[in-house]
C-alpha cells in the first residue's frame, strides 16, 4: 500500500496537535478522581466523629472526642487537607433525660490540586460533609 508523498509525516503533526487536548483531558478526569475520594473520605470522618460524640456524657467532651476522631478518619483514608475546619453541633445534650437530641458533626477539607500542574484547573477543592447521630435520651448526662 502506497501512500502519496504529501501525506508523510501528518500523523506525527496530527498527534502533536492533539496530545495538549489529551493531557487536559486526563487531567480533568484525575482532578474528578481525587474530589471524588476525598468526598467519600470526608463523608466518612463526619459519620464516625457524629457517632463517637454521640457516645460523650456532655457536649464538651463530645465535641473534642469528634475533632480527635475526625482527625484520626482522615489521617486513615490518606487524606491531606490542607487545612480542615470541624463543626460539632452539641445541643442534643441540653436535652432534658427522656427527649431524643441529635449531635451533628460537619467537616471541611481543603484538598489541593496544585500537584497537577494543569493549567486552568483549580488550586485546591473544598469538600464537605455533615453527618447527624442520635444522643442517647436516657443516659445520664
Amino acid at each position: 500500500m502506497n501512500r502519496p508523498r504529501a501525506e508523510r509525516g501528518s500523523v506525527s503533526v496530527e498527534l502533536a496537535l492533539l496530545a495538549p487536548a489529551l493531557l487536559l483531558v486526563l487531567s480533568f478526569a484525575v482532578v474528578a478522581g481525587r474530589t471524588q475520594v476525598a468526598d467519600g473520605a470526608v463523608a466518612e470522618a463526619a459519620r464516625a466523629a457524629a457517632r463517637e460524640a454521640s457516645l460523650a456524657r456532655d457536649g464538651v467532651t463530645a465535641a473534642a472526642l469528634a475533632r480527635a476522631q475526625a482527625d484520626r478518619t482522615l489521617a486513615a483514608q490518606g487524606l491531606r487537607c490542607q487545612s480542615t475546619s470541624v463543626d460539632v453541633d452539641t445541643t442534643g445534650f441540653q436535652t432534658p433525660p427522656g427527649q431524643p437530641g441529635d449531635v451533628t458533626v460537619s467537616v471541611t477539607c481543603v484538598v489541593g490540586m496544585a500537584d497537577l500542574l494543569a493549567p486552568g484547573l483549580p488550586g485546591s477543592v473544598t469538600v464537605e460533609a455533615s453527618f447527624s447521630s442520635p444522643v442517647d435520651a436516657y443516659r445520664e448526662r
